[in-house]
């Protein structure tokens, strides 16, 4: 996807998986510009520790509390931006739903949350853990706990592994069903949003989306955002992941 950006726009860049164990992330990040690289996204497990390695920090990263993008000026210092949030919306469009449930309560639930929050949306988070959800509810400003809501957005782990089920998280009647994770094949939650008859945004929409925000972060120019969805969906993959 970010590949096919740069060839659209005539950027002689390149985009590379690089993973990373969590003990490792701040001395890996700091190495990278040394090593040529110009910008990172960062995704699940890292996004909260891309928000403490981060020199300085857009207002949208320092209100949700999480980073995603990466940017290294000729300074050495580290840019931290947060483009979940807006990428959310955009892969949602107008109009949004009054009210939305998220699931989860790390870096993309936290995005997710904030976003809806501040687009005038009435939210509620849960969590596995109570306490986390009720920890971000407080932090944010909005509700704690199982809700019936219009949208229901999955910012958990869940549909990472082949074997996840939907045992345990609250599936309410939502109209619209936003999943943050995205693989080869339709995760749990696509299947039971589909089967339900409600409007599913999936994981790839949304990558896709916060992926052109980033890349306009990182280049100033406009995001092509139909080649980057060509290569998306054309794409062999055998792996999942989290927007």
């Amino acid at each position: 996807m970010m590949n096919a950006a740069f060839a659209e726009l005539g950027l002689d860049w390149h985009y590379l998986a690089l993973p990373v164990p969590p003990a490792r992330f701040a001395e890996a990040v700091r190495a990278l510009p040394g090593s040529g690289y110009r910008a990172a996204n960062v995704t699940i497990p890292h996004k909260l520790a891309a928000l403490e390695i981060a020199d300085e920090l857009t207002d949208t990263a320092r209100g949700i509390g999480a980073v995603n993008t990466l940017t290294f000026s000729e300074d050495g210092r580290i840019g931290g931006d947060n483009t979940d949030a807006g990428g959310l919306l955009d892969a949602l469009g107008d109009p949004l739903p009054a009210s939305a449930l998220v699931l989860g309560a790390g870096g993309a639930a936290r995005a997710a949350v904030w976003a809806l929050r501040e687009a005038g949306v009435t939210v509620s988070v849960w969590n596995r853990t109570a306490d986390r959800a009720k920890a971000l509810a407080r932090e944010l400003d909005v509700g704690a706990g199982r809700a019936d809501a219009e949208l229901l957005v999955n910012a958990t782990s869940v549909g990472l592994h082949r074997e996840d089920t939907l045992d345990g998280l609250p599936l309410i009647d939502a109209r619209v069903v936003a999943d943050l994770v995205y693989a080869a094949e339709p995760t749990p939650l696509a299947r039971w949003a589909e089967e339900r008859g409600a409007r599913l945004v999936d994981g790839l929409e949304v990558l896709l989306r916060q992926g052109a925000r980033s890349l306009t972060v990182w280049t100033g120019r406009d995001a092509p955002v139909e080649a980057m969805r060509r290569a998306l969906v054309q794409a062999p993959s055998s792996t999942s992941a989290q927007a």
